[in-house]
Order: C-alpha cells, then structure tokens, then sequence
C-alpha cells in the first residue's frame, strides 16, 4: 500500500505540527514543518525498515504519520544540536 502525493503532504504537515508541539522551540512554521515532517517520514522510515516494521508507505495513513512524527522528532532534535537550541521542553 503506497500513498499519494497528496497524502504525503498531509503526514508532512501533520507530523511538522506534532513535532513543534512536542519538541521545545520546534514550530518553523507552517512550510518548514511541513518540510521536516516529510524528510521525518523519509528518517522514521528508515529506520523502521532497519528494525524489520517495513516503512510509513506500507501502512496506513496512522501509523504513517507516527513514523514520520518519530522521524521528524529525531531530525529535529539534530537541528536543535547544530543550533544550539535547546532540545525538549
């Protein structure tokens, strides 16, 4: 099960939202946590196939977007380091 392009900028923008209301200092803003919240999902995806769950496009709209949400938590938890920002709340 694949998703479309349209769907993907739902978790984008879904897993962005979550990601700013979980990490301190997270919110960019709409665009750019749309952006992290993809390239979450191309992370979280990666690593889910590594530990044997398969990646956000072979699941369901749900479970993708807690992938790409884990995912975007990760890349933004880096930014937060090359920042200087501080990571959590």
């Amino acid at each position: 099960m694949g998703h479309g392009i349209i769907a993907w900028i739902i978790i984008g923008i879904v897993a962005g939202w979550l990601t700013g209301k979980i990490m301190k200092g997270g919110g960019y803003g709409m665009l750019l946590d749309m952006v992290i919240g993809l390239i979450g999902a191309v992370i979280g995806g990666e690593i889910f196939r590594a530990l044997g769950y398969g990646g956000p496009g072979e699941h369901g709209l749900i479970v993708s977007i807690v992938i790409a949400t884990i995912g975007a938590i990760i890349l933004t938890f880096l930014i937060h380091i090359f920042t200087g920002r501080r990571p959590i709340r």
